[in-house]
């Protein structure tokens, strides 16, 4: 009876961990609207995590994220942040370009920027990027010196066309400049780390369960991002002249077992 028992807690505990990650799947522009007037919400459920994803692992993430911009830590830089949400990496992001002199644009839903505080040194840009934001587009084209847009990339496709994502933020690359799409979901990458010894574990240790996971190689996968798209991208970018690099995480974030950045650099 204890072994019946214990199995039907384990079974509602792995339910209760799957509802809880599924209510943020799928997310599109107009949910993270939603999300973000959301006062019941914590700032990380605002932005499409639960709060084992991102709460004490931002500021490893933030210094992933300066390891690959490395401009970031020179002086008086033109930086842009394309969906920076609301948590601690945006406000991170602002302290640094406090202290090195920087000019910060953060390009968002209003919705999500009035979550922030204001900054003297920070423009605002209350739009979908980049549907909506063709005159900013037009007007600093070639003068940004960094460019983040981390976990953002995922939640344009499907809907909107991914390559013009990255066209228009690769279009505001100043010469030497850094666009770094960071934290990105490739189900190529989530299949080859499940269909591990390694992943297994992680899966069993996840769900509390001793099934394992199901894995289906060489099968399309509508509206998600796979190795074809990821490699389709780098050199896109890399025929438009541009230095394009699949680059991996640091191996503490959360999701490093899954999920890599593209990184684009204008010589």
């Amino acid at each position: 009876m204890a072994s019946t028992e214990n199995s039907a807690s384990d079974s509602r505990a792995a339910d209760s961990r799957a509802d809880k990650f599924a209510r943020f799947a799928d997310l599109t522009y107009d949910d993270f609207r939603r999300l973000a007037r959301d006062d019941s919400l914590s700032r990380y459920e605002k932005i499409g995590f639960p709060d084992e994803y991102r709460r004490g692992f931002e500021t490893r993430i933030f210094k992933d994220i300066r390891a690959k911009l490395n401009l970031l830590d020179g002086r008086d830089k033109k930086v842009a942040d394309i969906g920076p949400g609301c948590s601690e990496l945006p406000l991170m992001m602002a302290s640094l370009c406090a202290r090195r002199g920087h000019r910060l644009t953060w390009v968002d839903s209003a919705e999500m920027l009035a979550q922030l505080p204001d900054f003297p040194f920070v423009a605002r840009i209350p739009a979908r990027f980049p549907l909506d934001c063709a005159s900013f587009i037009e007007q600093h084209a070639g003068s940004f010196h960094a460019v983040l847009a981390y976990s953002v990339l995922h939640y344009v496709m499907p809907g909107s066309d991914i390559f013009d994502f990255v066209d228009a933020a690769a279009r505001l690359l100043a010469p030497s400049g850094a666009l770094l799409i960071g934290d990105v979901p490739n189900i190529s990458m989530r299949k080859r780390f499940f269909a591990s010894e390694s992943g297994r574990r992680f899966h069993r240790a996840f769900t509390g369960q001793q099934t394992d996971p199901g894995v289906c190689f060489n099968a399309p996968e509508p509206g998600r991002i796979d190795d074809a798209v990821m490699m389709a991208l780098v050199m896109r970018q890399r025929a438009a002249g541009l230095h394009a690099y699949i680059v991996p995480q640091n191996g503490r974030l959360p999701m490093a077992n899954r999920r890599e950045d593209l990184l684009i650099l204008r010589p």
